[in-house]
């Protein structure tokens, strides 16, 4: 008989409640049981485990580890996917596999590399992938320098920090006056140069922004697979020009993700973004953690969470080829139920499971969807 699989997701992103589906709806029907954490007492991730804890808010790197390898032994987690505090929770891989717990994660030299987005820019130009031109800022002074530079050669300046995810950050330099156009309509990214320069003069800290030109669409962020023996067994590229996604299996895109996943040692799942420089794709950013939207490869007819699952046990899926690329689709989002009852308030850890199953709540939070309904 085959035995039943415990996942653990910390603290991560309301998506990946689909991703939790996936893995319950594996192709070999193994059964999944799933083990969710977070500092949201209402996050959906919580409410879609089979067992969930609040995290305990104020630890450091190191007591999160210590937190951390506490609840794979009581839990009995077999396979860990780590977000939060991922880069000191693998430079401890050696404890967790001594807790029976393996890490669906790479090894802490990859994640150090991207870490830093001038370390990783600077890393995968030596290996021949094409990167937007940079400056790294943390002055006014130097932001005015940076952006004169790039619109002198025809560009529109943006900024983000060095280090970060998920667009946490970016803001698009502008040089027009604030006026009333910026307070109609939604928010924008757009940001006053002047404005900009006058916060960082009266900051007591230095910034660590990149500031780069805006780069234009089509997006394609590739998914990746890769073995602990540094070979792909999956990569398929998402694409994004407006509100219309897409796929592609395009070398253009493919050919430098994998030259980045197979030469970093970027293990198990990873998302590798390009955007457009001139006529040149050149690389945006690299994810070295599953991304939010990964479980839209299900359009394709792939379950990659659950063959990156049966990678960290040793179980080899083999090369993946999706059987088909799903139709041009755009993101919605629905209601997703959150459980019942809180989570006190100051609480450390929680020592028994919660129910699996809730009644339907009042409230709900909307979470973006593609096919759910997929068998995968």
């Amino acid at each position: 008989m085959v035995s039943r699989v415990r996942v653990w997701l910390n603290r991560t992103y309301a998506e990946n409640v689909f991703f939790m589906d996936q893995l319950r709806r594996n192709p070999s029907d193994r059964a999944v049981d799933i083990h969710a954490t977070h500092g949201d007492a209402d996050s959906p991730v919580l409410a879609a485990a089979d067992t969930a804890d609040l995290e305990p808010e104020g630890l450091s790197p190191a007591g999160y580890v210590e937190y951390a390898l506490d609840q794979c032994r009581r839990r009995g987690i077999d396979v860990f996917v780590p977000r939060l505090h991922q880069a000191a929770i693998v430079a401890h891989r050696a404890d967790f596999a001594a807790a029976g717990t393996a890490l669906l994660a790479p090894p802490p030299e990859a994640v150090a590399v991207f870490h830093d987005k001038v370390i990783a820019y600077e890393a995968v130009q030596a290996i021949g992938v094409p990167v937007p031109p940079w400056r790294r800022v943390r002055t006014a002074d130097e932001l005015v320098a940076a952006v004169d530079e790039l619109e002198a050669d025809g560009h529109r300046a943006c900024f983000k920090p060095a280090s970060g995810a998920g667009g946490v950050g970016f803001r698009v330099i502008t040089r027009a006056p604030f006026s009333l156009s910026q307070l109609s309509g939604f928010p924008t990214p757009y940001v006053q140069l002047d404005l900009v320069v006058e916060a960082l003069k009266q900051a007591e800290e230095q910034v660590d922004w990149l500031v780069m030109p805006r780069l234009e669409q089509p997006e394609v962020s590739v998914d990746c697979l890769t073995g602990p023996d540094n070979r792909i067994r999956l990569s398929i590229g998402r694409t994004k020009n407006g509100r219309r996604r897409g796929f592609t299996l395009q070398e253009q895109w493919l050919e430098p993700a994998r030259r980045i996943a197979e030469g970093f040692g970027l293990h198990y799942l990873s998302n590798i973004q390009f955007r457009m420089f001139g006529d040149v794709p050149v690389l945006m950013d690299v994810n070295t953690r599953p991304a939010g939207g990964l479980h839209q490869l299900s359009l394709c007819g792939v379950n990659a969470p659950w063959a990156a699952v049966q990678l960290a046990l040793g179980e080899d899926p083999g090369e993946i080829v999706p059987p088909f690329l799903g139709q041009d689709y755009a993101i919605v989002s629905g209601p997703r139920q959150l459980r019942a009852v809180s989570f006190p308030q100051q609480r450390v850890e929680e020592t028994e499971p919660l129910p699996a199953a809730v009644p339907a709540p009042v409230d709900s939070v909307e979470v973006s969807q593609t096919a759910q309904a997929l068998p995968l």
